[in-house]
């Protein structure tokens, strides 16, 4: 098969995996050698759902040994197949690199006889890249659960960024849609590379980059794909961010595919329940929510209308509301429109005197979202009273949907 053949092939099959963005690695050019990964990240374009695209994305073999029903390169598919050799990937990122179409590479692979042998192959893509040629770009490759440590010890030599899906929340979805896959084979292959993570960073010093995966560990959940509620989604990625020290967990809704097993959904889930997960994700992370708070045992799937601290918001209206020359920082984070930015320059402002809304919008806070969940020294009455109208909500909640790039925007800039 040509060359170009296999690469549309490749390609498409690889786009069904979201955990592909690059940010955290440092890795200098070598003498003489190619490429870059810059500190703060080499992901330049996004797609409208904000999912990366300027890395090359492909993967080594769309062949598979493994029957996992939502997958589309699962061993019973009809899609048509391919395969690079490690050679011919490498020539392929050099050209693309080249010609400035891309700054990095993300492979990953099915499974070919088995996932040692599997990760062997990968292995050989980044070693070439980075001895033979002496590419100093981003690569980012993709380790199957089960994969040995020795292994991973070595991929995490050359990869700036090692990642092992988790793909079903619960042990139970994994038992009934890919039997073949185990959520304690997941565990231990990133318990072994946050142990060898943590060791290179015990030989590299403190203030020096981590010389072992700098980029860190990320995962990918499917949603949608079981009945598995937001709730225990939460739960499953809190479990493995405090466990193994992930950089990201990524959000992938269900794409339906030819000639599914039965107890696969027909249509997709809403996309605006990925979007809903992952600024439950963020909350979890920078804000100081638990899992359980974010959603109820009535309730326990995220608002598809309400974002999830918003939600969270009316559901406290007690706690509100907050003056802001005297709450702590961790209650002014859970204000519906404040984020970290905002809530810093907050702290640092009202050392000197009070503040007012027209303060505040000084400090570019989102008025129309948190002054309703605000005291401040013009605005001691009418909160309170905003806070009982029930259609509170139809004036505190955007006018429409973010996408997920506006929405990691709005995080950035302080207005979560």
């Amino acid at each position: 098969m040509e060359l170009r053949r296999k690469l549309a092939i490749l390609a498409d099959a690889a786009k069904y995996d979201a955990s592909c963005a690059s940010s955290g690695a440092r890795r200098k050019t070598p003498a003489g050698g190619l490429g870059n990964g810059e500190g703060m990240g080499i992901c330049h374009s996004y797609t409208p759902d904000g999912r990366c695209v300027s890395l090359l994305k492909i993967l080594l073999t769309n062949e598979c040994i493994y029957d996992c029903q939502y997958c589309i390169n699962r061993a019973t598919s009809s899609a048509p197949r391919a395969r690079f050799t490690p050679e011919e990937v490498i020539r392929l990122t050099l050209e693309f690199y080249r010609r400035n179409y891309i700054e990095g590479l993300f492979l990953s692979s099915g499974v070919i006889r088995s996932v040692d042998a599997t990760m062997d192959q990968l292995i050989a893509v980044a070693r070439g890249l980075r001895e033979q040629h002496k590419f100093g770009g981003y690569i980012h490759l993709k380790a199957t659960p089960g994969v040995s440590a020795a292994l991973l010890a070595e991929a995490g030599k050359y990869a700036d960024r090692l990642s092992v899906n988790v793909e079903l929340p619960t042990q139970a979805d994994l038992h009934a849609l890919a039997p073949d896959k185990r959520h304690v084979d997941v565990d231990a292959a990133m318990a072994a590379i946050r142990d060898k993570r943590e060791e290179a960073a015990e030989l590299t010093g403190r203030f020096a980059p981590p010389t072992f995966a700098p980029a860190g560990q990320s995962t990918q959940m499917i949603v949608g794909a079981t009945p598995s509620s937001d709730r225990t989604i939460l739960d499953t990625a809190s479990r493995l961010y405090r466990s193994f020290d992930l950089r990201r967990v990524y959000y992938s809704a269900y794409s339906p595919i030819d000639h599914a097993d039965g107890r696969l959904p027909a249509e997709r889930p809403p996309l605006i329940r990925e979007h809903r997960l992952y600024e439950a994700d963020w909350l979890v992370r920078f804000y100081g929510f638990e899992p359980r708070e974010l959603t109820t045992d009535d309730a326990p799937d995220l608002s598809l209308t309400v974002d999830p601290k918003l939600a969270w918001a009316l559901r406290n209206r007690h706690l509100f509301p907050v003056d802001v020359h005297r709450a702590p920082r961790e209650l002014l984070l859970r204000v519906p429109g404040l984020g970290v930015r905002n809530v810093d320059r907050i702290l640092q402002a009202r050392r000197h005197g009070k503040i007012s809304l027209a303060d505040l919008g000084r400090l570019r806070v989102p008025l129309r979202r948190c002054a309703p969940f605000l005291l401040t020294a013009d605005n001691f009455h009418r909160p309170a009273r905003d806070l009982d109208r029930l259609a509170l909500i139809d004036r505190v909640r955007p006018a429409q949907q973010l996408t997920l790039f506006e929405a990691g925007r709005a995080a950035a800039t302080g207005q979560l």
